[in-house]
């Protein structure tokens, strides 16, 4: 059976702005505080190949691996998948976005499994993904919060 990991959170943003700048792939190293770059390998519609690179790692070590992610705006939902899986078995990962009162909700849901010489078993790799989809799930939030407060207009002052 394949480890699981389903995180999510609100945003206080309209789903058109978490929409664009969540499936901004270029944009993900300022968006994202753990990877250092991303190259589109390829785009074909709504389906893109590329490369994302890690900063180090606490040993200096630098992780690397090329995806493809398919969006779908009218459904709100992006399918990736690793294509390079390094130490994964595999790895699928399902994005989900809804309109809520408080904001947009985005989901991450990621199911995988460790290769036998992994240096860390499914428990393992779970905890640490549930861990880091926290913190950038939190960092996303802020900063596209950020980005929709300085598109709206400024409040108009009445004597």
């Amino acid at each position: 059976m394949p480890a699981h990991t389903d995180n999510e959170i609100v945003i206080d943003a309209p789903f058109d702005l978490v929409w664009d700048m969540t499936n901004d792939i270029e944009n993900w190293p300022q968006l994202f505080s753990e990877y250092a770059s991303v190259e589109i390998l390829e785009r074909e519609g709504d389906r893109t190949t590329f490369r994302l690179t890690m900063h180090p790692d606490e040993q200096g070590r630098v992780w690397s691996w090329v995806s493809e992610r398919t969006a779908d705006r009218a459904a709100r939902k992006v399918d990736a998948h690793r294509v390079e899986t390094g130490p994964f078995a595999f790895m699928r990962i399902h994005w989900e976005y809804e309109e809520t009162p408080a904001g947009t909700r985005m989901r991450w849901i990621q199911d995988f499994s460790m290769k036998p010489e992994a240096p860390v078993d499914d428990a393992g790799m779970e905890e640490m993904i549930n861990r880091n989809s926290r913190t950038q799930l939190a960092l996303i939030r802020d900063r596209i919060e950020q980005a929709a407060g300085e598109r709206r207009p400024a409040a108009v002052l009445s004597e």
